[in-house]
């Protein structure tokens, strides 16, 4: 690997663009010797633009994939959290509409004795982030340093915190490269962005929520498949046990979209109020982790003693008391009705009789954007009060007139619009589209599967 002192000197990087441009393999060192220069700004803006979009369009193998990882994971601190017991487990989602799973299960993880140290994001475009849902909450901290980090993990064994400038610095500055070169959507710089930060977050396994469907970046699932081979791979690489799960997103998680909304399904959740989608989906990732961590003998028994976490109230507890250290208002989660209300609500009505039929979850994301819950660009803040509540998903009959959605806002001018976006979303016939079940596959180190339901009766049950 070329060292700092000489790494200008060994390698030509118009020559690497023009290789990877014509679909050439790149090294390890040639790729590392990219990271280091761009990092060090010694490779402008406008040649690692061209790189990308060479990456973009040849695309990379998997041993090109991993050392991008190696190389973004390397440009910043790498945490060790050996002091801490136990086996620590983190879980990611490439995203979707209503996907709030990480406020429920990591407390959930945690409350069953696996440490959970949480690295989240905030949201862009249709999608949420776990940090805006987060700073919903008045007064919560997601801005701990490195060394809180730690802290709070030891003491509580569950944290959630952003992306400091020493986690990865050379993700955080492609990231936002690609968000404005049109190389967003490219499955090996996905798949490295999301293992260099989770690798140096000092975890020992991790479980991946890869979504596909109408609400996901990648729709179709042998995209999804693809992303999830590649992001196991660099996981295996690492000596990291990596599991991936495809779960669908062809109608929004749950029944609350929106930042303090989904907080408060969350609570809910928590309680023991589950809808049957988000119940399902967080039981088997909640589930996962806890076999992940050591803490159960089978995917099976992870999932029971999830269940259990709930039923006695110790995931509400810890949940509670994360609130608390990260300096948030925990009365809002005792009460929950004391929150702030939005200014402005409209109801979005059935125009006939019918059955919902098909939802498309990209335009009830997009809808909840235009109310203020989301941002267009990252230099904007959210309301954290903004969002839609479904009171009617798919399969639902509903009466001309009924009301499907409830919007919340204090931009009275964007309602017009949401509205809009709401009669394109939602489709009324005689029956609903059949996707299949939730969950569709799972991959791991062992090659990729059709995930079969029938090893896994805790899931079902009530």
């Amino acid at each position: 690997m070329p060292t700092t002192e000489n790494s200008v000197s060994n390698y030509n990087i118009v020559s690497l663009i023009r290789k990877k441009r014509e679909g050439e393999n790149l090294t390890k060192d040639e790729i590392n010797y990219l990271i280091e220069a761009y990092t060090r700004d010694e490779l402008p803006d406008y040649q690692m633009s061209a790189f990308l979009m060479a990456v973009f369009l040849k695309g990379m193998n998997d041993d090109e994939a991993s050392a991008l990882a190696y190389a973004m994971l390397h440009s910043g601190k790498v945490m060790d959290l050996s002091s801490i017991p136990g086996i620590k487990v983190d879980k990611h989602s490439t995203g979707g509409v209503g996907d709030k799973l990480s406020l429920i299960l990591a407390p959930m993880v945690a409350a069953a004795g696996v440490p959970v140290p949480m690295i989240s994001g905030r949201g862009l475009g249709h999608t949420g982030g776990t940090l805006d849902k987060l700073e919903s909450i008045p007064g919560f901290d997601v801005n701990l340093n490195l060394d809180r980090y730690v802290e709070v993990i030891a003491k509580h064994g569950i944290v959630f915190i952003g992306q400091t400038e020493d986690i990865a610095p050379a993700d955080k500055r492609l990231y936002a490269l690609r968000d404005v070169t049109a190389t967003v959507e490219c499955i090996p710089l996905i798949a490295s962005s999301i293992m260099s930060k989770k690798l140096a977050e000092g975890i020992d396994a991790l479980v991946l929520d890869v979504k596909h469907g109408t609400g996901a970046f990648i729709q179709e699932t042998s995209g999804a498949l693809q992303l999830a081979r590649r992001l196991v791979d660099i996981g295996s690489q690492f000596d990291k046990n990596t599991v991936a799960f495809l779960t669908g997103m062809n109608q929004p998680l749950g029944n609350k979209i929106g930042n303090w909304l989904e907080v408060e399904e969350s609570i809910e959740c928590l309680r023991g109020d589950w809808p049957d989608d988000v119940r399902e989906v967080t039981l088997l990732l909640a589930g996962s982790m806890i076999h992940q961590g050591g803490k159960a003998d089978s995917l099976d028994e992870g999932i029971r003693k999830a269940i259990q976490t709930i039923e006695d109230g110790s995931a509400l507890q810890k949940f509670r008391e994360i609130v608390i250290e990260q300096s948030g208002d925990v009365s809002v989660i005792d009460r929950p009705e004391t929150y702030t209300k939005a200014s402005y609500s409209a109801d979005f009505t059935a125009a006939e009789d019918g059955v919902v039929s098909r939802i498309n979850a990209y335009l009830v994301g997009m809808a909840s954007l235009e109310l203020g819950a989301g941002r267009k660009e990252k230099s904007e803040s959210v309301d954290p009060v903004a969002g839609i509540v479904l009171h009617h998903k798919m399969g639902a009959k509903v009466k001309k007139g009924e009301t499907i959605a409830t919007l919340y806002t204090n931009k009275e001018a964007q309602l017009e619009t949401a509205i809009k976006l709401m009669n394109e979303a939602y489709e009324l016939g005689g029956e609903a589209v059949d996707y299949g079940p939730l969950i569709t596959h799972i991959v791991d180190k062992t090659g990729e599967r059709p995930f079969d339901y029938s090893k896994v009766p805790a899931l079902k049950s009530r």
